[in-house]
C-alpha cells in the first residue's frame, strides 16, 4: 500500500466548523483575516511590518537571551533570536501546554508544522527573515491534563497537588516517574536516551517551565526553535495598556458575545467572561471579579479599588495573566507574528476573537491547521494490505467499517433498502384506493405500511448479524489492525507519545517527519516508517 494522505475534511475527525473554515465557507469569512496560502502572506508581512513598533521586538530580545541562558541553544536558535530585533523579521508561532514529556504525539506535529512553515516563507520571501516560535503555556492551571503520558499504552502519571500556574510548580517526585517509566523502556541505547532526556529535564530543573524550556530545546534544538515563556515581567509590561483596558472597559467580552453570535450553528468553544484575566503568584491562579466597583480575587480574602488595581498592574504586571480569550491578543502583542498553528479546538476559539482584536488595533494573525499523521510500521502496512483496506477504510468509524466489509464478503445483498421502496410504493398504491373508498381506512393502511417496514428493518439486522458471525475471524482482524492505529476509537496523535516510536526508530522519526509534514497542505498524512 503507497503512502498516502487524507484530506483533514475527509478523515472523519473534524468538526463541523473546522470542515467549513478550511474549506473557507463564505459565512465564516468575517471571522478571520487572511486564510493562510503562501501568496497571502505577502500582504499580512506589509500589514504587520507596519502596524508593530519597534520597541517591543527589543523587550522581547532581552526577555529571549535571559531565558536562553538556562539552556544550550544552538546557534541557529540564537541568531534568530538577534534576527526579531530587525524590523524584517517576523515569526510564525505555535503554542502547547506542559504536557509531561512532550504528552502526545501532536505536540511534535506542532512544532514541525512551524519549522517547516518557516523554511517555506523564507524560500518564497528571501527578502525576510521567519523564525518558528513555541509558546510554552506555562500560566495554565489545569494540572490533570498534562500530569501524564502514555506510552504502549500505560498511563504514567506524576500524582501530586496543584495550585498556581503549573510553569513554576516544582518537579519534586518525579524521580519515581522515571523509574516506572525505565522499567517500561526496557534496556538498549534508545531506551538509554530516553532515559536521559527525561532525567536531565525533570530532575535536573526546579520547575516545570524550566523543565519543558529544555525538553523542547533538546528535541527542536539545530532547527531553529525559539522557545518563549511568557510568564515574564518585561513581556506582561509591553501587555499591561491592553489589561488596564480590560480592567476598566471589559471590551473582550462584548466583541467576543457578538462574535458567538454568528457561530450559532456550531458549538462554540469557548464562552467570555466579563474580565478575562486571572491574578496570579506561585501558588494561585484565580479569576478577577468586578462587582460594586470593587475588584475581588475569587476565593481569596484579597480585593483591590480600581486605583488600587491599576497601581497593582504598575508595580506587578507579572501577576496579571490572561486567559484563553486575552492570551491569543498577548501573544500578537510581543510578538512581530504573521501566522497562529494550533488544532482544530484552539482555531475554533480563535475564530470567536478577531472583533476584539480589531477593537485593540492589533493585527488579527492567519490561522494555520496544524499537520496531523498517522505513524504505520511496515508490519501494520503489511497487514493492511492482506486485509485489503485503504487508507479511506482505516480513517472510517469501526462500525461502519465492519458493516461495509460484511457486506462486500457476504455471497447475497444485505441491504434491504430496494424492498423497503417496493413496499412503500405497493402501500401508497394501497392508500390510493382506499381514499377513493373509504378515507378511515387510511389509517389502517399507515399502520400496517409501518409495521411491515419495521419487520424488514429487524430482518435487515438479523442477517447482517448472521453475516458477522459466519465472517466473523476476518472482521476481528480488521478492529485488531484498526485499534493498532486509532487507540480507543481515537486518533493515535491524540494519545501516544513520542517515545514508544522513538524507542524503535530513533532519530529515523523526525527526519520522516520533517520531510513529510507540510503546513500549507490541507492533508493528514500517513507515514511508514
Amino acid at each position: 500500500m503507497p503512502t498516502d494522505c487524507i484530506s483533514y475534511q475527509n478523515s472523519g475527525y473534524f468538526t463541523p466548523l473546522m470542515v467549513d473554515y478550511l474549506n473557507q465557507k463564505d459565512s465564516l469569512k468575517p471571522l478571520y483575516h487572511r486564510f493562510p496560502t503562501l501568496q497571502n502572506f505577502g500582504a499580512q508581512i506589509t500589514e504587520k511590518q507596519q502596524n508593530f513598533p519597534h520597541h517591543p521586538r527589543n523587550v522581547l530580545v532581552s526577555a529571549l537571551e535571559q531565558q536562553y541562558k538556562k539552556v544550550e541553544g544552538c546557534q541557529v536558535t540564537l541568531q534568530n533570536i538577534q534576527l526579531l530585533a530587525q524590523g524584517t523579521t517576523f515569526t510564525v508561532t505555535t503554542g502547547h501546554q506542559l504536557n509531561l514529556f512532550t504528552g502526545p504525539l501532536y505536540f511534535l506535529y506542532k512544532i514541525i508544522s512551524a519549522i517547516n512553515l518557516a523554511k517555506e516563507l523564507k524560500a518564497a520571501y528571501p527578502q525576510y527573515n521567519f523564525v518558528p516560535v513555541y509558546w510554552m503555556a506555562t500560566e495554565d492551571h489545569d494540572f490533570e491534563e498534562i500530569n501524564h503520558f502514555t506510552f504502549r499504552d500505560k498511563k504514567i502519571c506524576w500524582n501530586r497537588e496543584s495550585a498556581g500556574p503549573v510553569g513554576r510548580l516544582s518537579t519534586t517526585g518525579l524521580a519515581a516517574v522515571l523509574e516506572v517509566f525505565t522499567k517500561e523502556l526496557g534496556p538498549g541505547i534508545n531506551a538509554k536516551w530516553l532515559t536521559t532526556l527525561f532525567e536531565n529535564a525533570y530532575l535536573k530543573h526546579e520547575n516545570l517551565a524550566d523543565a519543558t524550556f529544555y525538553l523542547a530545546n533538546e528535541i527542536f534544538k539545530d532547527h531553529g526553535l525559539v522557545i518563549i515563556d511568557a510568564d515574564n515581567r518585561e513581556l506582561k509590561q509591553l501587555f499591561a495598556p491592553y489589561v488596564k483596558e480590560e480592567l476598566l472597559q471589559q471590551t473582550s467580552q462584548q466583541k467576543v458575545a457578538e462574535t458567538t453570535a454568528l457561530l450559532k450553528e456550531y458549538n462554540v468553544q469557548v464562552n467570555p467572561r466579563d474580565i478575562n484575566l486571572f491574578y496570579i503568584e506561585d501558588n494561585l491562579r484565580e479569576r478577577i471579579i468586578l462587582q460594586d466597583g470593587t475588584y475581588y480575587i475569587n476565593n481569596t480574602q484579597l480585593k483591590f479599588s480600581e486605583s488600587e488595581i491599576l497601581t497593582e498592574l504598575e508595580n506587578h504586571p507579572e501577576k496579571f495573566s490572561p486567559n484563553v480569550i486575552m492570551r491569543p491578543l498577548y501573544q500578537e502583542v510581543i510578538l512581530p507574528n504573521l501566522a497562529y498553528i494550533g488544532g482544530g479546538g484552539e482555531l475554533a476559539y480563535w475564530l470567536e476573537l478577531k472583533s476584539f482584536f480589531d477593537s485593540q488595533n492589533v493585527t488579527f494573525p492567519m490561522l494555520l491547521m496544524r499537520n496531523g499523521a498517522l505513524l504505520v510500521t511496515e508490519k501494520q502496512a503489511c497487514k493492511l494490505d492482506k486485509l485489503n483496506l485503504t487508507w479511506a477504510d482505516i480513517f472510517t468509524k469501526q462500525q461502519a467499517l465492519l458493516n461495509k466489509r460484511v457486506q462486500e464478503f457476504s455471497e447475497f445483498k444485505l441491504d434491504f433498502s430496494d424492498l423497503k421502496a417496493t413496499l412503500q410504493n405497493q402501500f401508497a398504491l394501497m392508500r390510493e384506493m382506499a381514499a377513493k373508498t373509504d378515507i378511515t381506512f387510511t389509517g389502517a393502511v399507515k399502520a400496517q405500511e409501518l409495521k411491515q417496514i419495521e419487520g424488514l428493518a429487524n430482518l435487515e439486522k438479523r442477517l447482517l448479524k448472521a453475516e458477522k458471525r459466519h465472517h466473523r475471524n476476518q472482521l476481528e482482524r480488521i478492529a485488531s489492525i484498526q485499534n493498532e492505529l486509532f487507540p480507543n476509537q481515537g486518533l493515535q496523535e491524540r494519545r501516544n507519545n513520542f517515545s514508544e516510536f522513538y524507542l524503535e526508530y530513533d532519530g529515523r522519526l523526525l527526519t520522516e517527519l520533517f520531510k513529510r509534514l507540510k503546513p500549507l497542505e490541507q492533508e493528514f498524512n500517513i507515514i511508514i516508517l
